[in-house]
C-alpha cells in the first residue's frame, strides 16, 4: 500500500519516501507525491533520488504507484530516497484538468471520453456538430475562470455514488473504486462530479483558456480541445 499524499495535497512537490519494491524498471514506495496515469490525466515525471521517473502508472492493487525509472541502476528496497516532481509539468496538469470540469459546465452533454496533456486537454461530447460553438465555449470557460471559484475535494460511500449516477460524467472512465468510498470534486454552482485527479485550488489559477480545435471524431463523439492561452 501506497501512501497517496496528492489526494490530500496536490501541491506537495516532493517528500521522503521507502522503497518498498522493485520490479523491472519501476519501484513502489510506501509515499508518493506522484499521480500515476489514470481518468485521462498523464502520469507525472520527475526525480527520486539520482535516478530519473519517465513516467507513473498504476500497479497491480488500488492503491500500488510504479514509479518508471530510466534504464540503469535502482535504488535497493527498504532505502530511503527524497523524491521530486516536475512542478511546471505538473501544474499544467491541474491547470487542464480543472479546465476539462469547466468544460463540462460549459458544454451540456454526455461526455464520451477525454485527455489531459501537459500542453492541451480534450473532452469528447455526444452532441450535434451544430451545437459546438467556438466563440460561446471559450467565453464561457474564460468568464468561469475569472469567476475565481474555490474547487474543493469530496468524499461519499460507494453505496452514496450508487444513488448518484449523475455523479459519473464520463462514461468510458469509470472512477476509482476498492476503498468503500469514491472522491469528487466541486466546483460550487458549476460542476460536481467523480474524479481522482488533481486539480488546482481555485479556477482563477487555471487562466486564460482557448478552444483550439472543435472536430467530429465519430457519430457520438465530437472534440472540443483547449489550451491554456
Amino acid at each position: 500500500m501506497t501512501a497517496l499524499l496528492f489526494r490530500d495535497d496536490p501541491y506537495l512537490r516532493g517528500c521522503e519516501a521507502t522503497v518498498l519494491a522493485v520490479e523491472d524498471n519501476a519501484i513502489v514506495l510506501d509515499r508518493t507525491v506522484f499521480y500515476p496515469m489514470g481518468g485521462g490525466q498523464a502520469g507525472d515525471t520527475g526525480r527520486i533520488g539520482p535516478w530519473r521517473v519517465l513516467d507513473t502508472r498504476k500497479g497491480a492493487s488500488a492503491d500500488a504507484v510504479l514509479h518508471v525509472l530510466e534504464p540503469g541502476a535502482q535504488p535497493a528496497p527498504g532505502s530511503k530516497v527524497a523524491i521530486a516532481l516536475d512542478w511546471e509539468r505538473r501544474h499544467r496538469l491541474m491547470r487542464l484538468h480543472t479546465a476539462l470540469h469547466l468544460l463540462c459546465a460549459a458544454v451540456k452533454a454526455p461526455v464520451t471520453g477525454g485527455r489531459i496533456q501537459e500542453d492541451k486537454a480534450h473532452l469528447d461530447f455526444d452532441i450535434e456538430m451544430e451545437r459546438l460553438v467556438r466563440d460561446v465555449i471559450e467565453g464561457r470557460l474564460n468568464e468561469l475562470v475569472k469567476a475565481s471559484i474555490r474547487t474543493r475535494p469530496v468524499w461519499i460511500t460507494d453505496a452514496e455514488l450508487d444513488a448518484r449516477p449523475d455523479l459519473v460524467k464520463t462514461m468510458s472512465v469509470a472512477p476509482p473504486r476498492g476503498e468503500g468510498r469514491v472522491r469528487l470534486l466541486d466546483i460550487p454552482g458549476v460542476d460536481l462530479q467523480a474524479c481522482g485527479g488533481t486539480h488546482v485550488a481555485d479556477t482563477a489559477e487555471v487562466g486564460a483558456l482557448k478552444v483550439v480545435k472543435i472536430r467530429s471524431e465519430g457519430k457520438r463523439n465530437k472534440r472540443v480541445t483547449v489550451e491554456l492561452a
